[in-house]
C-alpha cells in the first residue's frame, strides 16, 4: 500500500485555497484522496495488529474546530491517525501526521493524567536505569534519537530534588518518541514498511511504561 503523490498535490492546493467556497468546489477531489487516505491509514493497522494488539483507530476529520481558534481557515492541511493500545495493561498510542513538508510518526504518552505522570515520576526518582538503557537502544536512537519529546518543566516538580541526577527525565510532561519524514520518504514505496519498524522499535519503551502504570511502587499489580 501506497501512499499517493496526488494528496500532498491537493494539501498544497488547500493551503493556498483555505476556503469553502473552493473546497465545494473540489469536493469531489477530496473524496477520492480521502479514499487513498482512508486505505493506507487502515493497512498501517493492519501492519500494527500483526505485532501490537490495537483497540480503536481514529482518522482525524479534515474541517477543523475554529470556534477556540484565532486560525479561522475551516480546513486542516494535512490528515492524522492515532491508534490506541487495547486494555488497561497495555499502555501507549501511536499516532502519524502526513503534511507536505511536515510529516512524523509518534508513539507514546502525550499529556498524561496526573496520576500517571507522578507514577512515572515516582519511578524514575528511585531507578532512571530503565528509562536510561531505552534512550540508547539502538533501535530506539536509530529511529527516534536519544531523547524524548514533550513539553516539561523549567526546573524540578514540587516535591522532588531539584539536584537529582535525572532531574531532565523528572521535568517531562510527557513522554514521547518523534520520527520525521522528507516528502520524498513518506511517497516511496516502502513507507509504509519503515512506519511499522519505527513502531516496533517503540516497543521496549511500551512495555517499561505498561509495567510502571499497572504496578505500584512495590511492584504489586493494580489491575487485580
Amino acid at each position: 500500500m501506497q501512499f499517493q503523490k496526488s494528496t500532498f498535490q491537493f494539501l498544497k492546493k488547500l493551503e493556498k485555497n483555505n476556503n469553502r467556497d473552493w473546497f465545494q468546489e473540489h469536493k469531489s477531489e477530496f473524496e477520492s484522496i480521502r479514499n487513498n487516505v482512508k486505505e493506507f491509514y487502515a493497512a498501517v493497522q493492519y501492519k500494527l495488529e500483526q505485532h501490537d494488539e490495537i483497540e480503536k483507530h481514529k482518522l482525524f476529520r479534515i474541517y477543523r474546530d475554529v470556534r477556540f481558534s484565532k486560525n479561522k481557515t475551516p480546513y486542516k492541511t494535512h490528515f492524522a491517525g492515532s491508534y490506541s493500545r487495547l486494555g488497561a495493561e497495555l499502555r501507549g498510542g501511536y499516532y502519524l501526521r502526513l503534511k507536505p513538508g511536515e510529516s512524523f510518526l509518534a508513539g507514546g504518552f502525550w499529556e498524561p493524567n496526573k496520576e500517571d505522570l507522578l507514577r512515572i515520576r515516582k519511578e524514575i526518582e528511585i531507578d532512571a536505569s530503565e528509562f536510561r538503557e531505552i534512550l540508547k537502544d539502538e533501535l530506539f536512537v536509530q529511529y527516534f534519537g536519544n531523547k524524548f519529546e514533550g513539553d516539561e518543566l523549567k526546573t524540578a516538580p514540587r516535591g522532588f530534588d531539584k539536584t537529582h541526577p535525572d532531574v531532565d527525565l523528572l521535568r517531562k510532561k510527557g513522554f514521547i518518541a518523534v520520527r520525521n519524514f522528507t516528502d520524498d520518504e513518506v511517497l516511496s514505496k516502502n513507507f509504509i514498511e519503515e512506519v511499522d519498524k519505527s513502531y516496533q522499535a517503540l516497543r521496549p519503551f511500551f512495555n517499561l511504561m505498561s509495567s510502571i502504570l499497572t504496578t505500584n511502587l512495590n511492584g504489586e499489580s493494580l489491575l487485580d
